[in-house]
């Protein structure tokens, strides 16, 4: 029988692992490395180990267990280096080259894409740079939460996982092709100052970026009267005509039942959901006269 290892984080992981015990049963599987996720609300490590220990599966927190020979090995979610790259195929939330690198689902809706997808490629020494086995994708409108796209993403994974596995196990060629490099671009790693709401951008895409940056993340940041505040929820509005707009970005213009209008350096965006560091609304607690922090 053929084997398979799998490196798996968070919810795409715990659904790949799901998908392949119900397709292939769990003895097709030789190991599952999990890790924990403290940048998210809800990491998946203790379902994906219960769901180990309920089917006999190997489980090692980070690390490979030694001895367990493998077909092929998959990187499903996973955010840390592999030593072995021998049989590794990679899962990568993107449609390749495009968005190589780190949060390619977050960078992609703040973009504003009409289509997310997820790759399967070699893994090589430089990140999302091998050949590339296959893709699958699927459109998407806005707006658009974070949350609802990694589910989205996350089905494609499992579909391509089950597609992949099914050609090893009848013993097929996996066909790899070269990416275009001259089509590349990178998606950076975000730390706690990217999620920071930078209010001369257009409403439009502080909407899209308060989206991407939701649950299960900690949500976008911005600050009154220099007390961190966050906001979870927006809709964009109608705009008006505002005299020397540059001074005034950040500012609310309107106050309509508790809900802040606030300029942005095109358009306007209403706040639906602001809570404080405790997780406290602040819905109908804030004053007219409120500059928002850039």
């Amino acid at each position: 029988m053929k084997k398979f290892g799998l490196y798996v984080l968070g919810f795409k992981g715990y659904r790949c692992l799901q998908v392949l015990i119900s397709k292939f049963g769990a003895d097709c599987i030789g190991f599952v490395v999990g890790a924990r996720d403290r940048n998210i609300t809800e990491d998946h490590f203790e379902s994906i180990k219960k769901l180990c220990f309920d089917n006999c599966i190997v489980f090692k927190e980070k690390s490979k267990p030694r001895g367990i020979n493998t077909d092929v090995e998959f990187a499903i979610g996973w955010r840390w280096l592999i030593s072995d790259l021998n049989n590794l195929i990679v899962f990568h939330d993107s449609l390749l080259p495009k968005f190589r690198g780190f949060a390619p689902l977050v960078n992609a809706l703040i973009e504003g894409t009409d289509e997310i997808g997820v790759t399967a490629l070699k893994a090589t020494e430089h990140y999302d740079a091998g050949d590339i086995l296959a893709q699958k994708k699927t459109i998407i409108g806005y707006p658009k939460k974070i949350i609802d796209a990694i589910e989205d993403v996350s089905e494609l994974y499992a579909e391509l996982l089950l597609e992949i596995c099914e050609k090893v196990i009848c013993g097929q060629e996996l066909d790899f092709y070269r990416q275009v490099e001259s089509e590349a671009s990178y998606s950076l790693w975000r730390d706690e100052l990217d999620y920071k709401i930078n209010w001369s951008r257009e409403a439009s895409y502080i909407a899209r970026f308060i989206n991407a940056v939701g649950e299960p993340y900690k949500g976008a940041q911005t600050t009154i009267n220099g007390n961190t505040v966050r906001i979870y929820e927006s809709l964009v509005v109608d705009d008006v005509k505002i005299e020397d707009r540059l001074e005034h970005i950040g500012k609310v213009i309107f106050m309509n039942s508790g809900l802040p209008t606030v300029v942005c350096g095109e358009g306007l965006l209403q706040l639906t959901c602001i809570v404080n560091n405790q997780g406290e609304s602040l819905l109908g607690k804030i004053p007219f006269r409120t500059r928002f922090g850039l």
